[in-house]
């Protein structure tokens, strides 16, 4: 989930340019890895996992990091550019693998973006005591194409991306797998589970935006009336406003800044809608990051110098977010946010007068050299399979995190599944936040789906608790501070 909040553009995945009936998963089938001949039982026991993953047609290591109680993997797959034609040329893309044991279940994990190569373990897979297969979204480098045709960039073709790395280490890994992300992994993990909804046995998506319309964003301007306490809200509105109206002398930091750091800004247009762009982010971000208690380092807009105020905004939204250096990464993201994912608009009248240009849309932060059309289809697509067909999902929200005014719900044909919420969180709500029933339940089925439920657990949910033992390092749950408003 980043810094400047860069425009809300949480749901943009694309499901290529299909109609409706181009979102089931049988419209076209991709191409499944190649079967590697079966090994017997003692051949098994007696290979090195390095070498039984490496035997996996299309893959190859990039590099083995050592980690006590663990072997961690940093891998190269071949996966085909379009799974609709495979043989039109492929790409490698990467992902990591935290091995424990081929006897203990596995979670598939994505953040939706870039993939991590430190050892991190997420919470189901600390819940579960399981490995871990993480992996990197495809286009975001290095796991591009190139050259890149942008229009093979969708959700339909990273689930199945999913799928074919699943199938390939389902041989090795045999147990139960369970499939997870946050924010825009947590999305990648429910469209995956629609798309391919026989792969997993269970998903636990965490702060997952659900965007089905993307012109109706009323509820975000519900959410900012409401959330936190209305001082807290005031501050922030007030050092927002007071921004816009030092436009002047705060754009004139921002050219020495710009300067002094090489940024450009050819992809937004200008260095002033960049300087609107930020300072618009400002108590989203604050929100998606922040708690409530943080309301008292913002400062008086009344008398906060100029320096004051460029520090908080910077620190909160990040002027380096909306600079063409600060976009490239996040280019991928954009270009769903603008033709599948979605992008949520707010309206914030405490602003009316000064702001020039509004929450600008997914396509100014995408270079024009790449085509872009909205799908309006593929997430009312995703939303009413979720409502109608989920099977063991848990959606997982923070109180106080804007991207969850627009959450996944349950309809009358979901079977195990739940939307819970941690109450006071940000954007890093996760079950152990949860109030204690909850937490207790979540943390029972989680266990459950994967096979590994404690007999106490059965008899009594209260006493549930992670199977792996702590580890700081490893169970470091990071919520980085990005620039722009992405989820």
């Amino acid at each position: 989930m980043r810094k400047t909040l860069g425009r809300l553009l949480p749901l943009a995945v694309l499901i290529g340019t299909m109609g409706t009936a181009g979102f089931t998963a049988q419209a076209a089938t991709a191409a499944e890895p190649a079967a590697a001949a079966p090994a017997t039982a003692g051949q098994a026991a007696a290979a090195d996992i390095k070498d039984r993953i490496l035997a996996v047609p299309g893959m190859s290591l990039i590099e083995e990091k050592p980690y006590a109680g663990y072997r961690f993997f940093v891998l190269n797959y071949e996966q085909p550019i379009d799974h609709r034609q495979p043989w039109k040329g492929t790409f490698k893309q990467r992902l990591t693998l935290l091995h424990k044991d081929e006897s203990r279940p596995t979670v598939f994990f994505t953040s939706g973006y870039n993939v991590n190569t430190t050892p991190r373990r997420s919470e189901p897979t600390a819940i579960i005591d399981g490995n871990q297969v993480s992996m990197e979204y495809r286009f975001f480098n290095p796991s591009r194409p190139d050259p890149a045709d942008w229009s093979k960039l969708d959700i339909w073709q990273a689930a199945s991306d999913q799928h074919r790395i699943f199938t390939a280490l389902k041989k090795i890994y045999t147990k139960k797998w369970i499939s997870t992300g946050a924010s825009k992994g947590g999305m990648t993990a429910t469209y995956y589970e629609r798309f391919y909804p026989r792969d997993m046995d269970g998903v636990v998506a965490y702060v997952a935006p659900n965007d089905v319309v993307n012109k109706e964003d009323s509820a975000y301007d519900r959410f900012f009336a409401k959330v936190g306490t209305k001082e807290c809200r005031d501050r922030l509105n007030a050092l927002q406003r007071e921004a816009l109206v030092r436009r002047g002398p705060l754009e004139a930091k921002y050219a020495v800044a710009a300067a002094e750091n090489g940024w450009t800004f050819n992809t937004v247009g200008n260095l002033d809608k960049a300087y609107e762009a930020v300072v618009l982010d400002y108590a989203w971000a604050f929100w998606q990051y922040s708690l409530l208690a943080d309301c008292g380092s913002v400062p008086d807009a009344k008398t906060a110098s100029d320096q004051e105020i460029w520090d908080s905004i910077d620190a909160i939204s990040g002027f380096s977010a909306y600079a063409d250096q600060g976009l490239a990464t996040y280019t991928p993201y954009y270009y769903q946010a603008g033709t599948q994912l979605g992008s949520p608009d707010i309206k914030q009248p405490h602003l009316k007068g000064l702001s020039r240009y509004g929450y600008q849309p997914p396509r100014n932060f995408v270079p024009r050299d790449i085509p872009m059309a909205f799908q309006p289809a593929a997430m009312a697509d995703i939303d009413n399979w979720v409502k109608n067909n989920a099977n063991r999902m848990l959606f997982v929200y923070g109180q106080n995190d804007p991207w969850g005014a627009e959450p996944f719900r349950l309809g009358y044909g979901t079977r195990d599944s739940y939307v819970m919420t941690a109450p006071g969180a940000n954007h890093g709500a996760n079950v152990a936040q949860l109030r204690d029933g909850d937490r207790a339940l979540a943390t029972q089925r989680i266990q459950e789906w994967a096979g590994v439920a404690p007999a106490a657990a059965a008899l009594d949910a209260g006493r549930t608790a992670p199977l792996a033992k702590p580890d700081a390092a490893l169970d470091k749950q990071e919520l980085p501070r990005e620039h722009q408003l992405r989820p």
